[in-house]
């Protein structure tokens, strides 16, 4: 069971592109909330920075910290691994802070089944559209059409595991979707309710 002064873990999964890592990081402006940053064996991307939106390390590395069992969860995505590390997340908890996890549902699931003692709430996040959605991974990858088609081609795959989240938001409009889903965590937090539709 949680104590009252410890943090609530809060995981934003969705498919490639939908928004969530946008989401996240507008979250973890807000006082308290503070984002788990995952190693990740993929090269980083131009705006990225080592340490601030992922821990790079490479395929070694990785293995040696999950044969220290090191991460809280871990999955595959495109060819790359990224995980959540287990002692960081915990002394954040722990220090009352609520952690949010930028994670897809293979590790979401992994978190769940572990059954900690802290809170945790899920959300999915769907994108407005199929057009929407390849809009912004062309423009995200640079124009890249053959990396867009192979994350629209696991879209249909990652949309199934919806149902398996406490809520599902569409990220028609980023300041909606944010507002949405920070009073959802009030609410779940505080035992109140709110109307929502699943």
């Amino acid at each position: 069971m949680s104590s009252i002064k410890d943090g609530t873990m809060i995981i934003l999964s969705s498919p490639s592109g939908a928004g969530k890592t946008t989401l996240v990081k507008k979250i973890s402006g807000i006082k308290n909330y503070i984002i788990s940053i995952s190693h990740t064996t993929r090269h980083p991307r131009t705006n990225e920075i080592d340490g601030k939106d992922y821990i790079f390390v490479n395929d070694n590395q990785f293995e040696k910290l999950i044969k220290k069992d090191e991460f809280l969860e871990y999955a595959e995505v495109f060819k790359n691994f990224y995980g959540s590390s287990k002692i960081k997340v915990i002394e954040n908890l722990q220090k009352g802070k609520d952690v949010i996890f930028d994670i897809d549902w293979q590790g979401a699931e992994q978190i769940k089944k572990k059954q900690l003692k802290y809170n945790l709430i899920t959300f999915f996040i769907i994108p407005p559209s199929r057009k929407e959605l390849f809009d912004r991974l062309l423009n995200r990858d640079m124009n890249d059409k053959s990396i867009a088609m192979e994350r629209m081609k696991q879209f249909d795959k990652d949309l199934l595991h919806w149902k398996n989240y406490d809520f599902a938001v569409i990220n028609d409009d980023l300041d909606r979707c944010y507002n949405e889903i920070i009073n959802l965590i009030e609410s779940k937090k505080n035992n109140t309710k709110l109307s929502y539709n699943k």
